[in-house]
């Protein structure tokens, strides 16, 4: 589904370059729900940004779906960003001036796509993630967690190859995270979703299938949760987390 070759990307200040990913490479494949944790200044953010074609990448590859990103032009990364990329924010970014609803069928407005079909799909996603009851609601009138269930929900409107996920559950309390969170697992589970999430929160990260740590904008360490229950993989991350402050 998405593969990361060899990936570098460094920021020019001034006379003075800054590496922030230095060869990063990973996969995440078909219905996976994969994290990526690490220290501010890992480049986990600029690697988001580098799979979304949002900033340029100095050298490497990023394949999504069977399409090299990188080549392609900027109107193609438009529609692939429209169509085959699903974005959650940490701060929602609804548009208070539109309902639930229509904030959910957005990117099928802007893709001139809103029909019976559009109109259906908001429907079951509203029904998936527990928020029908305001669907005809305004941002100001709902919860984080229900306005991060409708930002997931807008995600998966135009069926994306891919959601990214950026800090989702940054700016909630414990009870609207697990809702977030489970949100996810829903879009995996029921709707065969791919997940790739940035987090800080070894919480959020220990109901993923994966977790990517990134350490001075190198792969440090891959765990695997397997069969392995949610609180004994949190404690795995928290023991991995320990071991790279000690080194």
């Amino acid at each position: 589904m998405l593969t990361v070759k060899d990936l570098y990307k460094s920021y020019q200040v001034g006379k003075t370059t800054y590496e922030v990913l230095k060869g990063v490479s990973l996969t995440v494949e078909k219905g996976e729900f994969v994290a990526v944790m690490g220290p501010s200044g890992s480049g986990k953010t600029t690697l988001l940004n580098c799979i979304s074609c949002y900033i340029p990448t100095d050298s490497g590859e990023i394949t999504l779906g069977g399409s090299q990103l990188a080549s392609l032009g900027e109107d193609a990364l438009a529609k692939i960003r429209n169509q085959q990329l699903g974005f959650v924010f940490q701060d929602f970014l609804l548009l208070d001036g539109l309902t639930v609803r229509e904030n959910i069928l957005l990117p099928a407005i802007i893709g001139g796509t809103v029909n019976s079909q559009a109109e259906a799909r908001a429907d079951q996603l509203c029904d998936v993630f527990g928020i029908t009851a305001i669907r005809d609601k305004y941002p100001a009138e709902i919860s984080g967690g229900e306005k991060q269930r409708t930002a997931v929900a807008r995600a998966l409107i135009n069926r994306p190859l891919l959601i990214l996920a950026d800090e989702p559950t940054g700016n909630l309390d414990s009870k609207s995270s697990r809702a977030v969170i489970r949100s996810f697992e829903q879009a995996r589970d029921a709707l065969e979703a791919t997940i790739f999430m940035v987090t800080h929160d070894s919480y959020a990260a220990s109901f993923c299938d994966r977790v990517v740590i990134l350490r001075d904008g190198l792969v440090w360490r891959t765990l695997e949760r397997g069969d392995t229950d949610r609180p004994a993989f949190q404690d795995q991350l928290l023991d991995a987390i320990r071991d790279m402050g000690k080194e």
